[in-house]
């Protein structure tokens, strides 16, 4: 069975990423239950190094900011 999939829609484009739930149940679980929150919708990318990762996710937008818990 395939993973599932969630697209991340920036202004640039899509960005598709593969949920590993086998792998990491309760980390997929979270990333699931807060994106149909909203808790994702209008967060920037706060940290951006060319050719080799972006992070987001961050509401404060400086990448000290969350839900508010740890799993």
């Amino acid at each position: 069975m395939a993973n599932p999939t969630a697209t991340l829609r920036t202004t640039l484009g899509d960005i598709r990423i593969e949920l590993f739930r086998d792998r990491a149940p309760k980390t997929v679980e979270n990333f699931v239950n807060l994106t149909r929150k909203g808790f994702y919708t209008g967060v920037s990318f706060h940290r951006v190094i060319p050719g080799f990762m972006v992070q987001t996710g961050d509401p404060k937008g400086d990448g000290t900011g969350g839900p508010g818990y740890t799993i």
